[in-house]
């Protein structure tokens, strides 16, 4: 088995509302905030090849939406989630599993794309995976997170015959990774647990965006049930430093993976580092 980072491009969000209710004078010291407070991230996906399956967990933001739309993020970079791909000699139509996280747009909106005024898959042989309870949350949207969930983006799955649902009271479908689900940021975001020769890679998705967020205070002000993500934080946290997880980052903007300590002060970044340094 093979993991690839795919890098899909960065764009920008307030500081503020990613760091909830820390001051800014705390986590600009991670996170540098330009002049309108608005702080870079990546949007970074995993590619696990694994002998005849290629499956991409999380797709980036895409390119589908309007002008109106996308000014408010500020995309920026060199990268694509095709140019990723077409870099490590895949297309595509070489992937045969499209795994999403959650169906937040900047997770989403690339696995879909516009043709013709009409949306199609941009992953025409992928099966598209998601769960009963997060598809019915995303598709049956609360006003607080309605902005975050896109039509265009969600239905197309659904209408192609391509979208597949994790049975989250079964073990994953996938023999690359075990699940676990988390329901703080949104309900049931699934993080994959990847079992790579000796080690466990987590897909962190949202549950912690960056190495800044890992103090548990420290939890977006985007969060619809932020006393929730505490103790999955909490929780989640423990187990990845009792067991030297290691953590694959979606959005820090500089560093791919981490790992996490005990200390005094309860669990702190340990090391962060790229992904080919433990490939």
């Amino acid at each position: 088995m093979n993991l690839h980072v795919i890098n899909t491009g960065f764009f920008k969000l307030d500081g503020g509302a990613m760091f909830g209710v820390v001051p800014k004078s705390i986590w600009q010291k991670t996170n540098p905030a330009d002049a309108n407070n608005m702080c870079d991230w990546a949007m970074r996906c995993l590619l696990i090849e694994d002998g005849k399956q290629l499956i991409l967990i999380d797709n980036g933001i895409g390119n589908k939406q309007s002008p109106e739309f996308f000014k408010h993020y500020y995309l920026h970079g060199d990268d694509s989630l095709t140019k990723s791909l077409n870099a490590l000699g895949f297309s595509e139509g070489d992937v045969t599993d499209m795994f999403l996280s959650h169906l937040h747009f900047d997770h989403c909106g690339g696995g879909v794309k516009k043709e013709n005024d009409k949306f199609e898959l941009v992953f025409k042989n992928a099966k598209y995976w998601s769960n009963a309870d997060h598809w019915k949350w995303a598709t049956q949207p609360n006003a607080r997170e309605k902005a975050s969930f896109l039509k265009e983006n969600i239905l197309p799955m659904q209408e192609s015959g391509h979208l597949n649902m994790v049975d989250i009271n079964k073990p994953s479908p996938f023999s690359q990774f075990d699940l676990t689900y988390v329901s703080g940021h949104t309900d049931k975001m699934m993080i994959p647990r990847i079992k790579y020769k000796d080690k466990i890679i987590c897909f962190v998705a949202d549950l912690l965006p960056s190495t800044g967020h890992i103090p548990l205070p420290y939890v977006m002000g985007y969060d619809t049930r932020p006393l929730i993500t505490l103790e999955e934080k909490e929780k989640f946290l423990k187990e990845a430093a009792d067991n030297n997880y290691i953590l694959f980052l979606e959005h820090d903007p500089i560093n791919e993976c981490c790992t996490v300590k005990e200390t005094e002060k309860g669990v702190r970044l340990d090391r962060a580092f790229s992904l080919k340094e433990i490939l």
